[in-house]
């Protein structure tokens, strides 16, 4: 079977608040770009219910009737959509070189698309438990009351109880979060000690409203579709203990993982994998390809600072083109 060859100006891997936004931009920009969607198209945004905090929207708006305002927009002024899984790229040399399966477990390439520009928006992955009771909904109770972002969803328990997993200083910085909403926060760690930074454990032991169970494992979340979470399963690790624990949200600060796997070895990352840029860009070190949203920014991590993002990236692109296509004009007028 003969492969689909593709070639675009510029090409963008990702498809959330990032990569639809770089999209909007660069179309309006009639560069005529391609989204790859990827293996979930909108992004993290499309397991959210309620979002609140992006601006524009009194009253919020659902996660994936957000994402589908920001594809409609991207669509309306010509961007075109390819779901394709990337198996591999060449970034040797521009054109760069994406190889594209018709599914991750396909061993064969169907399609080669030629980019001029690479705009990486693949986002970064929440680590998950992967207990019973943890899926999206409708199979579990993901984003009806099982959340990996506090910022993004502490709001919506003002007043209750909650549990937050974890025992970095990303698990610390969620439990102080959620005093500002949660009755009462109880942080579950599977260990006697946590691995945060000092001065953020001192912040958290110290804390009227935070509990802190050790050496205890949430095995699964229990609940309704009707009425949300309920509580946890757990199980203490040192007395062999299981029993129920009540409560009305859960909370997995565990870390997040960047989709970045493809570019190991070619693009500049950090020890856990997030995109480097060069100053205020979104450029790498590779000229020609751009990053943003989750995939490079592991400190905000918002819906609102990724778009941002992708704006950038789009204008970085547009600005190489412009001046590459002038610097190749130069070059053919002296031959």
């Amino acid at each position: 079977m003969s492969n689909t060859e593709i070639a675009r100006k510029v090409v963008i891997l990702g498809s959330g608040p990032a990569g639809l936004t770089a999209a909007i931009y660069a179309s309006r920009a009639q560069l005529e770009p391609i989204v790859i969607e990827g293996p979930q198209p909108g992004g993290q945004l499309t397991i959210t219910t309620d979002v609140e905090n992006y601006p524009g929207f009194a009253s919020g708006i659902m996660g994936p009737e957000l994402m589908n305002q920001f594809r409609a927009q991207a669509e309306r002024f010509g961007t075109e959509f390819l779901n394709t899984w990337i198996d591999k790229v060449d970034l040797s040399q521009r054109p760069f070189t994406l190889y594209g399966k018709a599914s991750q477990d396909s061993e064969e390439i169907t399609t080669v698309i030629k980019a001029e520009t690479l705009i990486i928006s693949t986002g970064a992955s929440a680590k998950w438990l992967s207990i019973p009771g943890e899926e999206p909904v409708p199979e579990g109770l993901g984003g009806n009351g099982v959340s990996a972002c506090a910022t993004c969803d502490g709001f919506f328990f003002r007043g209750k109880p909650v549990v937050i997993v974890g025992g970095g200083d990303t698990a610390m910085e969620e439990a102080m979060f959620l005093t500002r909403f949660a009755s009462k926060v109880t942080l579950m760690h599977r260990r006697e000690e946590f691995r945060a930074s000092k001065i953020m454990q001192e912040r958290v032991l110290n804390h009227e409203k935070i509990d802190i169970m050790w050496n205890t494992e949430v095995r699964e979340i229990l609940g309704t579709k009707e009425e949300g979470v309920t509580g946890v399963k757990i199980f203490n690790n040192k007395s062999n203990e299981e029993s129920i624990f009540p409560t009305n949200g859960v909370f997995i600060a565990i870390g997040h993982k960047p989709n970045t796997e493809l570019f190991a070895g070619v693009l500049d990352m950090d020890e856990v994998g997030y995109l480097k840029t060069e100053g205020r860009t979104m450029k790498t070190n590779v000229e020609g390809v751009f990053a943003c949203g989750d995939a490079q920014d592991s400190y905000y991590r918002q819906a609102i600072t990724a778009a941002g993002s992708g704006c950038m990236a789009a204008i970085d692109a547009e600005r190489f083109l412009v001046e590459h296509t002038e610097a190749e004009k130069v070059t053919a007028t002296n031959w």
